[in-house]
């Protein structure tokens, strides 16, 4: 090909971009204004992020406090009543004592609390968000290209705004966890609520329900097993973020796979990584038993 560029013009062998001073002057700009801009909110962002702190560290201080005997019994329970699986809930009892054994208990706790405010927010975010574009093909398509950029762009650049506005600490460390997985919940509410059967939104519509009733009382129970998919995939989604939150001051299992890989201890990347797996699949065989078992309970009022 140099060959075959020596003999054309230049222009069709290099392509036309801007300067390098132009490129670096607008940046520059852009980076200046940004920086200048946070400085000058940065009172209002403390106080609009200090209630996530405070729940945040409130969470995790009970989990991490309280006696492991109690936090696993109260996990267990949660597991059984969620699932109504027996082999689901000795499963989670024997992972969460191995976890204990190889005294990772404690930044266990602490990732379970990362991860349980991550899905409260990302569902307390999704579940509205995506019932408006349920609600409207106008709202759905401005909103798909959003998400589609939130799900392709890579996770570790999520951090370099959210470290810019709010500093290093969990807080930052959980918005960019949320920004990451809260795309599935919007997703699948939006979907969930689409996929209810037409014929049973005329019935209610006969029966005089109004916009809301129908919300409630119909398309948000009949969409609920697509949603908890939802729930499933962002709890999944939080779990993977979680170690690449711990680069901006998130504890827990992710700082100590960081320090593994940083270092190279293969042992300890391997136990704090079976650890997480661990958590992974305790939730999603759990979501996944409870969503089937929604399902069948849908199935059985309404088929």
């Amino acid at each position: 090909m140099a060959g075959l560029c020596d003999s054309l013009p230049v222009f069709l062998c290099k392509f036309p971009a801007f300067s390098d001073a132009s490129i670096r002057a607008v940046r520059k700009t852009v980076d200046d204004g940004f920086k200048g801009l946070v400085r000058s909110y940065v009172n209002a962002i403390d106080a609009m992020v200090q209630p996530l702190q405070w729940f945040l560290n409130y969470l995790e201080r009970l989990f991490v406090t309280s006696p492991w005997p109690v936090i696993l019994l109260i996990l267990l329970a949660i597991v059984y009543f969620a699932s109504r699986n027996t082999k689901i809930v000795i499963g989670t009892a024997a992972s969460m004592l191995v976890i204990g054994m190889l005294g990772l208990w404690n930044d266990t706790m602490v990732t379970l609390a990362m991860v349980t405010v991550c899905t409260l927010i990302a569902i307390v975010i999704g579940i509205p968000i995506g019932i408006a574009m349920a609600r409207s093909d106008r709202v759905q398509g401005f909103i798909n290209p959003v998400l589609d950029v939130m799900q392709t762009m890579p996770s570790f650049v999520y951090l370099i705004p959210v470290v810019m506005i709010f500093g290093i600490g969990k807080v930052p460390g959980l918005i960019a966890v949320v920004i990451y997985a809260v795309p599935p919940m919007i997703r699948l509410t939006n979907l969930g609520i689409r996929l209810v059967d037409k014929e049973v939104l005329e019935a209610a519509d006969a029966f005089g329900s109004s916009a809301w009733q129908k919300l409630k009382n119909v398309q948000m129970p009949l969409a609920l097993p697509t949603i908890m998919a939802g729930i499933n995939q962002t709890i999944m989604m939080s779990l993977a973020m979680v170690v690449v939150a711990s680069m901006v001051g998130v504890g827990g299992l992710g700082k100590n796979v960081l320090q593994a890989i940083n270092n190279q201890f293969f042992t300890v990347g391997f136990l704090n990584g079976f650890a997480l797996v661990a958590i992974a699949i305790i939730f999603d065989r759990t979501s996944q038993a409870y969503g089937r078992r929604l399902q069948k309970h849908s199935e059985v009022i309404h088929g």
